[in-house]
């Protein structure tokens, strides 16, 4: 049994949520704040993280950053809640590592649809330590972009969007499917979204960039 830990301040939201996911076969633990969540993470890691945006103490935002920075916890999959609904607010948390988002008001069987289809695609993940493609080498175990030998930082989306770039060589991806792939979820603006990180993308990997090429009206592939 996957379990799931829910950062929620709101007890009438964190009820309902806890409810659906145990009817859904999961066992679940509940959490006001994130230093809750911290001292559960050091006695046992989740599964799946639900993480609320308006907490007290620290926000979700700053929560996220500091679970993708913590080695225990950087790959476990994290859902993001909140009310706002602007894409910004979205991306803000993609680019922190995020990989679903979720906005309230939301039904519960669309939460465990995403949570369901979220640890599926988690599961099925084979990673090989080290992906190379021309100049540049992806190491999956230390999170870390070589081009040419040289050092290159990427956000954490930018990082899993490279990965499935590379592992998917030679492979037109459509925008639809990048946005499964890499973000788990659809929302309005997605193709602007995946543009805006490719555009990013490419600006760092410099001289690599260019081996990112545009499939117009398809999407993008990753050719030497």
């Amino acid at each position: 049994m996957a379990t799931v830990y829910i950062v929620e301040d709101d007890v009438n939201i964190r009820e309902i949520e806890s409810y659906a996911l145990k009817t859904g076969g999961y066992h679940v633990e509940e959490f006001e704040c994130g230093s809750e969540l911290f001292s559960a993470v050091k006695k046992k890691v989740p599964a799946l993280i639900i993480l609320d945006i308006m907490l007290p103490e620290e926000d979700g935002l700053e929560i996220l950053k500091e679970l993708r920075a913590k080695k225990e916890t950087k790959n476990v999959p994290i859902i993001m809640v909140t009310a706002k609904s602007t894409e910004l607010d979205k991306v803000k948390g993609l680019d922190n590592g995020a990989d679903d988002y979720i906005t309230k008001p939301f039904g519960v069987m669309e939460l465990i649809s995403r949570v369901k289809a979220l640890l599926r695609r988690t599961e099925r993940v084979t990673e090989t330590d080290v992906i190379h493609c021309g100049l540049i080498s992806l190491d999956t175990k230390k999170h870390a972009v070589t081009v040419n030998e040289t050092l290159c930082e990427l956000t954490y989306k930018e990082f899993e969007l490279l990965r499935y770039l590379m592992i998917n060589e030679g492979i037109v991806l459509s925008r639809d499917k990048i946005m499964d792939q890499v973000w788990g979820f659809e929302y309005e603006g997605e193709s602007r979204t995946v543009d805006m990180h490719i555009k990013t993308l490419r600006h760092k990997l410099g001289e690599g960039g260019s081996m990112i090429k545009t499939v117009r009206n398809v999407g993008y592939m990753m050719d030497e």
